[in-house]
């Protein structure tokens, strides 16, 4: 499939995907969110680490409102459950290690999805914002769900009913996001800590990702039955032989897919 609202590239098992709307600070419409579902879904067997980021000052201002305009109740349901619903759980269930790289502006939707991704690290001029009810709108894209499990409920309702800018520091150090870095890092930052997975253990990875997406469901003793069976997996793969085995021999170890 050819793209034409985002970027695809894969060098070194790590793939980017830039959003690639600038002149609309990368809004989603259609073809856009047709084309992040596809990515999502096939980026595995091309790497093993993604990397979002978009294109220009913005990470992603969310809806296209000119594309959405005077909608009915019936078809913006629709949207959300028929295009946005497959592409959050797209990146949500993406095996491999995901990382959102918020560079700008992340609203609305553009918000809910950088949340949803394993890992987020924004450039400290980047900002999030819930901006939905300034249109007469709830969160959605899972925002109801990520944000009161990432900073509590009495922030995540603030933050939706106020739609109040959140800056990448204070998202930082309420729990939102993995870490600001300062503009000038950004892109070096991003690069160091792909790479990392890139070089990690990929099957520890993919099975570390659904012990955690799972806990929000279980209780203890099921999550311990749970971690139990999905541990029993891990040492059974050669990237555990070969993490002890480096760990014996007091060197770096060199895990497959690379």
């Amino acid at each position: 499939m050819s793209y034409e609202t985002i970027l695809l590239d894969v060098e070194d098992g790590i793939a980017t995907v830039t959003l690639n709307r600038a002149e609309v600070m990368n809004a989603f419409n259609p073809q856009m969110r047709l084309e992040l579902t596809h990515v999502l879904r096939h980026v595995p067997e091309m790497a093993r680490v993604l990397v979002i980021t978009g294109a220009g000052e913005a990470f992603c201002s969310g809806q296209d409102i000119g594309d959405a305009h005077g909608a009915a109740g019936e078809s913006v349901e629709r949207i959300v459950r028929e295009e946005y619903a497959p592409m959050i759980e797209g990146l949500v269930g993406c095996p491999i290690p995901t990382i959102a790289a918020v560079n700008g502006v992340a609203a609305g939707a553009g918000a809910s999805f950088a949340l949803a991704a394993d890992v987020v690290i924004a450039s400290e001029n980047a900002r999030f914002i819930q901006a939905f009810t300034r249109i007469g709108l709830i969160p959605d894209c899972g925002a109801t769900y990520t944000l009161p499990r990432q900073i509590g409920l009495p922030r995540a309702m603030g933050a939706a009913l106020f739609g109040t800018p959140v800056s990448a520091a204070q998202a930082a150090e309420w729990g939102m996001i993995w870490e600001a870095v300062p503009e000038a890092a950004f892109a070096e930052t991003i690069r160091a800590r792909a790479y990392a997975l890139a070089e990690g253990p990929g099957e520890a990875y993919r099975l570390l990702k659904e012990a955690m997406r799972q806990s929000a469901m279980n209780d203890l003793p099921a999550q311990l039955e749970l971690e139990a069976h999905l541990q029993g997996e891990a040492a059974r793969t050669r990237d555990f032989q070969e993490g002890t085995l480096a760990f014996r021999e007091r060197r770096a170890p060199r895990f497959e897919g690379r």
